[in-house]
């Protein structure tokens, strides 16, 4: 059975992490010649709808478009020069709860592989706020290859040092 990659899903947050990923995103695409699509998720913003009758200036879905604005456009520039690099590269925007959206797109595109940085949160963070690359992992239903940045060191629990 021969494995090919022709199209390769790199969710971002173009975060530290995100970037790092990217860089084996972009490895793998030259090696193989697919093409990277660059996914950002938008999350939908929580906000106590008993504050929006005091602030008579707060606009709920105007500052959503806002924010969904600027992330168009910081992704449209990163893939405009990533593109200088790696013609097959192509972006797309969300909304929605990262980790369904990550799969959602996976699945629409035809993603043969996933890359994606790791946050590395540990302890009460992790269970709190869950980890979005292990639920794409568990869920995913193409391959997924988590990267995490080398300068993260894991720290064993009640030890100062790795």
């Amino acid at each position: 059975m021969d494995i090919e990659i022709k199209k390769i899903l790199c969710p971002t947050d173009f975060s530290e992490n995100a970037e790092f990923a990217l860089k084996y995103a972009l490895t793998l695409a030259a090696m193989t010649k697919a093409e990277v699509e660059l996914l950002r998720v938008v999350e939908p913003i929580a906000y106590p709808q008993a504050y929006e009758p005091y602030d008579t200036q707060f606009n709920a879905a105007e500052l959503a478009m806002e924010i969904e604005a600027a992330m168009k456009k910081e992704l449209d520039e990163r893939v405009a020069v990533l593109k200088e690099e790696l013609p097959n590269v192509t972006g797309r925007l969300t909304t929605g709860n990262p980790f369904l959206e990550i799969i959602q797109a996976a699945k629409d595109g035809g993603a043969d592989l996933i890359v994606m940085g790791t946050h590395g949160r540990t302890g009460l963070a992790h269970v709190l706020m869950g980890s979005v690359a292990e639920k794409v992992v568990r869920k995913a239903t193409c391959p997924v290859l988590t990267v995490k940045h080398p300068e993260h060191e894991f720290v064993m629990p009640g030890t100062d040092k790795g």
